[in-house]
């Protein structure tokens, strides 16, 4: 019987998960280059949808000490995605889906606590996974890396498209346009970037959240009733260059029509909790 990769994708989430990476991963701390590793992994604890960077014990300069830092698992409100309970990066890294044991980071840089865990896994012996958020900045080679590990299976596709999009709130029109620049990013739903001359933006408010994403750069937003409802990316990386300017909404908190449709919105990490 014919399976569906996206399917077969998401039964993995319950598994720990990992993949050796060919870069140059640093991290520093308090002005000191305390992680310099040739032989990193990408690491996905059960029910991570983003993957945390694994080094070699010995590629980490300072001591690791057994750490009494825990999270209440149970004090987690768990988003979902396509309809199944997943940890996104608004899941504490100190809440470990798989057995091991964390540990305090003491450096040159600084101290950290709970800032890598050491999986009880024979395939990751000699490893540990670090806390991306705990860090003052990482690398990948000589390129600074925001919000996380790049995921070498995942991927943003721009595509130029005439649909027609119309966007509404409680029944009021907030954009329309027939000149979408459609962007995929599986397993999220497709979002649609547009013209910002097509959006009403006397409808909205300048909102001072700021995102990071991998892909994609640094995100400012707009919001209705105190809720963010759409954003743009002012100054984007490279591979979201095409849509610099422009902005999109939330397909969880507006009505989205395209070429007169309805779409249902989808359930992600961005729906309301």
């Amino acid at each position: 019987m014919a399976t569906r990769v996206r399917e077969a994708l998401m039964r993995e989430l319950g598994e720990l998960r990992y993949e050796p990476i060919d870069k140059r991963i640093r991290a520093t701390l308090g002005g000191h280059e305390v992680i310099d590793s040739t032989r990193a992994m990408l690491v996905w604890e059960p029910k991570r949808i983003v993957p945390s960077y694994a080094v070699p014990v010995d590629d980490v300069d300072g001591e690791l000490i057994a750490s009494a830092t825990r999270a209440d698992a149970a004090a987690i409100v768990v988003p979902q995605l396509a309809g199944r309970p997943v940890y996104d990066p608004t899941v504490p890294f100190a809440v470990h889906t798989t057995e091991g044991q964390p540990l305090d980071l003491k450096a040159d840089g600084g101290a950290r606590e709970g800032v890598a865990f050491r999986p009880a896994d024979d395939a990751l012996s000699g490893y540990v996974i670090t806390d991306f958020s705990a860090f003052d900045a990482w690398y990948e080679e000589d390129e600074l890396n925001v919000a996380h590990p790049r995921d070498p299976f995942h991927r943003i596709d721009i595509v130029h498209s005439t649909r027609r999009v119309r966007i509404e709130r409680d029944g009021t029109v907030l954009a329309e346009s027939a000149s979408p620049y459609m962007l995929f990013e599986p397993p999220l739903p497709v979002r649609y970037y547009l013209q910002a001359s097509d959006v009403s933006l006397d409808l909205l408010t300048p909102s001072a959240t700021r995102t990071y994403c991998a892909y994609k750069g640094q995100a400012s937003y707009w919001s209705i009733d105190d809720e963010d409802i759409a954003w743009t990316y002012r100054e984007p990386l490279r591979e979201a260059a095409e849509v610099t300017n422009r902005i999109a909404f939330f397909n969880e908190r507006v009505t989205l029509r395209v070429d007169g449709r309805e779409l249902e919105r989808p359930v992600t990490p961005w729906s309301r909790r």
